[in-house]
């Protein structure tokens, strides 16, 4: 039989939303006779804790249909109106999910708090209670242990949180068999302390669940080994030379990175995008959690440049600048611009014939030299030709 303990299932393999159903279908028959159980023998047996455990496995339940609902739409391709997908609705999930934990588990304090003001009046728990709450514990903890190893499988952190709330569910039932055991042997007030203690371990698992899933709504980055990581990988990438910005965003078991590089200032666009998608693709092979990089390309730094940039007249207008620095000169078969320092480097390309001369392109270069000092948009001009393939 084949292992699957180190299985990683790759975000997009069909499987992901097969396994994440059957996991969490699995927890919905559980909880259904764990609530009935623990709630029927525990109103028989006039435990409080007992009660108050079967709550808890009835929030779970809801849970559980939360997961199964997110997990179906979360799945959802990328449409018109949603282009990054639909993995919020699994985040979403996730804070109801811990909404309900926390309004679950205070209630229940609330109540095992009143009743324990007026202890005298409490009937004693019947030892049938203590048989319940360890069957209870026993199915919880085995639930947690399948539940965690699929969220892993699928690095869910829906699924994840969803197991770990069980794992909250047998721990607070340990403590309900603490509870009622201390009851039997004459504590009264142990089975109203052990419900009191119940809800605040669910309270305390729901604002833990709701505030991971609020930091990712709110679009919270990775954590700071993970962008390290994931910036080594860009600044590696052959032609990138440095960076100066990068951003990164949780999305449910996903994750979105944009990023600033700088590369040669003089290479040309299809260059600098060639460098791009070498980064990109870098990125998305060396770290699974990311499903989509975008790339932005920077000749330098543009920290404190964006200004001058934003000054610069249009190509139309750089080239009516560019005129009079070529007076007497052939008209120019390409020109390009390079926006540097605050100001623009062109490159010019006449005729391959204007260079046959040396003596006019030693003028010409003298004359150009000569208007550029102190021009306004223009740093340096330099004139070439372009030599094509021999026919």
């Amino acid at each position: 039989m084949k292992n699957t303990d180190k299985l990683d299932i790759p975000y997009d393999d069909p499987r992901r939303a097969t396994l994440a159903s059957r996991s969490t279908w699995v927890s919905v028959v559980v909880n259904i006779g764990l609530t009935a159980l623990q709630i029927v023998m525990g109103m028989i047996a006039h435990s409080q804790s007992l009660i108050a455990d079967g709550m808890h496995s009835l929030s779970d339940l809801v849970c559980d249909f939360l997961v199964l609902i997110a997990n179906r739409h979360s799945n959802e391709p990328a449409d018109e109106g949603h282009p990054y997908g639909h993995g919020r609705v699994e985040t979403a999930a996730s804070f109801a999910l811990g909404a309900i934990l926390t309004v679950t588990g205070g209630a229940i304090m609330v109540t095992a708090a009143v009743k324990l003001q007026n202890i005298e009046q409490l009937p004693p728990v019947a030892p049938l209670a203590l048989w319940v709450a360890g069957i209870a514990l026993v199915a919880k903890e085995a639930l947690f242990r399948y539940m965690l190893h699929v969220g892993e499988q699928l690095r869910s952190p829906m699924l994840i949180a969803n197991a770990w709330h069980a794992r909250s569910d047998a721990a607070s039932s340990l403590v309900v068999a603490v509870g009622i055991a201390g009851n039997l042997l004459g504590f009264i007030f142990a089975d109203s302390v052990a419900a009191i203690l119940v809800g605040f371990m669910i309270v305390r698992m729901g604002i833990v669940f709701a505030w991971d899933a609020f930091q990712e709504l709110i679009d919270a980055g990775l954590s700071i080994e993970e962008v390290d990581s994931i910036r080594q990988t860009l600044i590696d990438t052959s032609g990138v030379n440095s960076l100066h910005e990068l951003r990164t965003r949780r999305m449910a078991h996903r994750a979105l990175v944009d990023a600033h590089i700088l590369v040669d200032p003089r290479v040309s666009v299809s260059e600098g995008h060639n460098i791009a998608e070498r980064a990109r693709a870098r990125v998305l092979q060396s770290h699974p959690m990311v499903s989509d990089v975008l790339v932005h390309v920077d000749p330098e730094d543009d920290t404190h440049h964006d200004a001058n940039a934003q000054k610069m007249p249009p190509r139309e207008g750089l080239l009516l600048h560019l005129a009079p620095l070529l007076e007497g000169l052939p008209e120019p078969e390409r020109v390009i611009f390079h926006y540097l320092g605050g100001k623009v480097e062109a490159e010019v390309f006449l005729p391959h014939t204007f260079f046959e001369n040396g003596a006019a392109l030693v003028q010409a270069e003298s004359s150009v030299a000569r208007r550029l000092v102190d021009n306004e948009y223009f740093s340096a001009v330099s004139l070439n030709c372009l030599v094509l393939p021999a026919h």
